[in-house]
Order: C-alpha cells, then sequence, then structure tokens
C-alpha cells in the first residue's frame, strides 16, 4: 500500500510546503513536519505530537515513511562501517561511514549499478540498473545515523561525499533534491562545505552544477594526465575528453568560487611514472584545483595493482614541489570489502553461483 504513496523523505521544504498549501494547511507545517523527521527522527506521523490527530491520519493516508533495511552489514578494526542496504524493490545498494579528525563522513551511492565502465572500479562490475530517488539517497544517511545510535555513539554523519556507485550527474534532479534536504536548516543541517559531489566528467552537468549558487564541493575522477591513459581506463574519456573536461572545470571554478578536487588513482606502471607526474602538474595548474592520490583498493576482478608507498609518496612530494596542492587519501577498511561496490558485488557473485 505505501508504494502507492509519497516518500515524504523525497520532498524538499519548498516542495513539501506547497503540497501543506494543496492540503489547506499553512506553509509552516512543512518546517514542522521536517523538524519530526530531521530533528527528531521519529519512525511514524503518530509520534508527531503536536500535529493533530485529524491531519496526522491525512498524511498517513497521503505519504510514507519507508528507508532502505539493513541486509548485510561489515565493520572494520579502523572503524569503517559499511551497509548493504536493500530498497523497496528488493535492489541493494552500498554505503559507507568514514572516520576522520573532523567527523563522520558518508560515503552515498546514488544510482543501482553503474554504467561509466571504468576498468579499475568494482562498482562497474555491475551495470546500472536505474537511479536511486532522492528518499533513498538520504534513506542511507537516516539508516546510518540510526545505526550509530544503536551502538550507543554520541557522534552522527557530519559530511557527505557522493561518491558511491553509479555516476550522480546521471541523476541529477534527484542527487540535487537529497542535497538540498541535507543541507536545509530546517533539514539534516549538514552545512554546503561539508558535502561533495563526485562526477567522473559529465562536462554539461558540470557547468550547470556550477549555476547552483550552492557551496558545495565538487570532486572529478580525473586518474590520469592525458587522454591516452585515460581513455584506457574510463570510457567516459571519449565523449568528454580533457580538452573539455578541463575547461569545464575553470568554468566551474568562475561561476562558484569553488575549487575542484581531482580525484587520482594511483595503479603501479600506468599512471605513477615520473612523465605522468609531469603532465598531471601542466594540466592543473591553471584550473587552481586540488588533487587527492588514492593508493589503489585492488579487487580480485582485474589485474590492477597498488604501487608501493615510495612511488606513492615520491609522486606526491613531486607534485608539492611544483606548487600543486596534494594529498594521499587516508585508507579505509582495510580488513572488509572496501573499494566501491565491492560488496554488493561479492553477494551478486556468490547469489549466482
Amino acid at each position: 500500500m505505501s508504494q502507492e504513496k509519497i516518500n515524504i523523505y523525497g520532498l524538499t521544504l519548498e516542495q513539501l510546503a506547497t503540497q501543506m498549501v494543496g492540503l489547506g494547511q499553512k506553509t509552516f507545517r512543512a518546517k514542522q513536519l521536517y523538524s519530526w523527521l530531521y530533528k527528531k527522527d521519529v519512525s511514524s506521523f503518530d509520534q508527531m505530537s503536536d500535529v493533530s490527530l485529524s491531519f496526522r491520519e491525512v498524511l498517513k493516508e497521503k505519504y510514507c515513511l519507508d528507508l532502505p533495511t539493513i541486509f548485510t552489514e561489515q565493520v572494520s578494526s579502523d572503524g569503517t562501517i559499511k551497509l548493504l542496504l536493500q530498497l523497496a524493490d528488493g535492489q541493494k545498494v552500498e554505503t559507507v561511514l568514514m572516520r576522520y579528525i573532523y567527523g563522520n563522513a558518508i560515503c552515498v551511492t546514488s544510482e543501482v549499478g553503474c554504467n561509466m565502465s571504468c576498468a579499475f572500479c568494482a562498482s562497474g562490475l555491475l551495470k546500472k540498473v536505474r537511479g536511486l530517488k532522492a528518499e533513498e539517497m538520504l534513506g542511507q544517511l537516516i539508516v546510518m545515523n540510526r545505526y550509530l545510535i544503536a551502538r550507543k555513539e554520541t557522534a552522527r554523519v557530519s559530511h557527505i561525499v557522493v561518491m558511491g556507485t553509479g555516476e550522480p550527474f546521471d541523476n541529477y534532479d534527484e542527487v540535487m533534491t537529497f542535497i538540498r534536504t541535507a543541507n536545509s536548516q530546517f533539514g539534516l543541517d549538514i552545512g554546503a562545505r561539508h558535502i561533495t559531489v563526485s562526477t567522473a566528467g559529465v562536462v554539461p552537468k558540470i557547468i550547470q552544477y556550477g549555476k547552483e549558487g550552492l557551496q558545495i564541493n565538487l570532486a572529478v575522477s580525473l586518474h590520469a594526465p592525458n587522454d591516452e591513459i585515460r581513455n584506457k581506463i574510463m570510457p567516459i574519456n571519449q565523449a568528454y575528453p580533457l580538452t573539455k573536461l578541463i575547461p569545464a572545470v575553470m568554468e566551474y571554478y568562475k561561476e562558484s568560487g569553488r575549487e575542484v578536487t581531482f580525484e587520482y588513482i594511483m595503479i603501479a606502471g600506468l599512471n605513477d611514472s615520473d612523465a605522468c607526474a609531469d603532465e598531471l602538474i601542466k594540466l592543473i595548474k591553471p584550473t587552481h584545483g586540488f588533487i587527492n592520490l588514492i593508493p589503489y583498493n585492488e579487487v580480485m576482478e582485474n589485474s590492477f595493482r597498488r604501487p608501493s608507498n615510495n612511488r606513492i609518496h615520491y609522486f606526491h612530494d613531486k607534485l608539492l614541489q611544483a606548487g600543486i596542492k596534494a594529498t594521499i587519501r587516508k585508507e579505509f577498511g582495510a580488513d572488509i570489502d572496501a573499494a566501491c561496490g565491492q560488496l554488493r558485488a561479492r553477494y551478486e557473485r556468490n547469489k549466482a553461483n
């Protein structure tokens, strides 16, 4: 029955206010409901004690509060939590909590499967089935917060990275609805600068994203300093080569004033040479960008390997000496299925066998 109802978690504050007016209510009712949903985290309309009984019945008839359910879970010795969640239609997606000094960051999945087909990525092993609805993305965050409460932890999710399975800009409208609710001071109130969306390089959407007027961060999955290497590992480069991608990033910077983070997975013998570092320096300097070096997280389905720590740090030092801002990403969940899509891929593989 709930399938025919509107999932209230999928509505921005403005959308909910419009619906309240349509139900003969004042617009303030939307903020009242948001407070119950996101500040008090109720699980039913019956818990909304300052809403009249009669209107609670109206709400129950029109809306539902469906959330994903936990199908399986993994907890790393470093505190990383990976949940495999089941959606209402039975599809399964991953979400991951990573612990940083500055807070708890959740890695949100935006699609069931992924069509980007990046050669190194576990997410691309399972093709895209559909994009997630805003409420399903928000549900990942709510379920994770409730999971932390069940573990008697005091800290909640403080940062969001839309970097899980899928290309967020292939599901642009739903991702932006999710972000607006997560960012709303009446919603989950997660600061714009604590939210990052990652794209493999969908150029038109990068430009559109820069015009949204939000101070949300953008990360671009670069992973190569030239088109020759990028073509080998990222099919999207055929449609949006570096000659289109880099100007789009620069336009985004001009529109938003926000520095872009370039994600660069380091793969031994492919993109970790001195020559690659030199090319990367020339490519990034004009963009005002920041480079996040990511040691490759090996998966059994391909032959790519992680460079040595010495090579990673040498590459990093070379960037710094050239005046490029760069970091090496902290590695999480080494003792669990840490790579994006790896837990779901393992489940699907075992099911097939």
